[in-house]
């Protein structure tokens, strides 16, 4: 088994650390000896997760769609802790639906948090990890490789970040900075979970051939992306077996629209007779609707 490097000192920032695969990540890289900062919208839960960080953990609430907030937050995680070592730009939303029936709003938030939200968070901790030679870690998914149909929000800003980290690593070479991309494929999250609330969109995620169709846990998943952070490394993959849609991603879509020919009628249908749900899914959705909400009547 490779031996992964030692983080252990280091000080990692992770966005959307509130709850799910955010939280996690900070946790296990705290149990590696790493100086944790979690940036998220929820107090309670982020004080939470940064008390099982340990002692070393110090948590900000921060919109990653705000650009001022996320400056003003850099520069008290770099005036407490000295330096950033690595951030991993986790913060993401989701929502579900054919596009035509879409919110506007709900789409362009979506767009916004998980495509702009990295942008920001990138661009208020590049000048630290300059200084560090640090690492910035860009979570994408499998929807960056595999865009399907229902999820035209999420794929397009997931294979957006993708491209934007692929662009930033050209960028920072030169200053030392690495750049990786996370790929994951569907694992239980509060959003997974979400999304299976709704029924049109639990058939239709149940649908996709194996080994799409699983729900994959947590931990596993967690520590082979902790593995490939502290490495460094230019991809990271959550499932052994994501490389390989690495490998055939030009043939993808042809086949995806094949599939849907066949069974798109039956899930648009289905999801108009559900109610045609545009709500943003689980629990980091709805607190970023809350968000959204207080700004737009603050």
């Amino acid at each position: 088994m490779r031996k992964t490097k030692n983080i252990a000192g280091q000080v990692v920032v992770v966005t959307g650390a509130a709850r799910g695969l955010g939280a996690l990540l900070a946790k296990g890289t705290a149990l590696r000896g790493a100086r944790v900062a979690l940036l998220g919208l929820e107090p309670e839960e982020l004080a939470a997760a940064a008390e099982i960080c340990g002692p070393d953990a110090r948590w900000w609430e921060a919109d990653v769609t705000d650009d001022a907030a996320l400056a003003r937050v850099a520069a008290e995680i770099l005036d407490h802790y000295g330096r950033v070592d690595i951030v991993i730009a986790n913060a993401g939303i989701a929502t579900g639906g054919p596009v035509e029936y879409s919110d506007p709003k709900t789409f362009s938030r979506v767009i916004e948090v998980n495509l702009l939200g990295s942008v920001a968070t990138a661009r208020a901790f590049l000048p630290a990890l300059r200084d560090s030679r640090g690492y910035f870690f860009q979570v994408a998914s499998l929807a960056s490789i595999c865009a399907a149909p229902m999820m035209a929000a999420y794929s397009a800003s997931k294979a957006g970040v993708e491209a934007f980290a692929h662009s930033l690593r050209a960028e920072t070479v030169h200053h030392g900075v690495g750049v990786g991309v996370g790929y994951l494929s569907w694992t239980d999250t509060d959003m997974v979970r979400g999304a299976d609330e709704n029924e049109a969109l639990r058939e239709m995620r149940a649908g996709l051939p194996f080994p799409a169709n699983r729900t994959y846990p947590l931990g596993p998943t967690v520590e082979r992306m902790i593995d490939g952070i502290s490495d460094r490394r230019p991809h990271v993959y959550g499932q052994a077996w994501l490389p390989a849609m690495q490998a055939v991603r030009g043939i993808v879509p042809a086949f995806i629209t094949r599939h849907a020919r066949k069974v798109m009628a039956r899930h648009e249908a289905h999801w108009l007779a559900s109610g045609g749900d545009n709500d943003l899914v689980g629990a980091g959705g709805a607190a970023n609707s809350r968000t959204t909400a207080d700004t737009a009547t603050g």
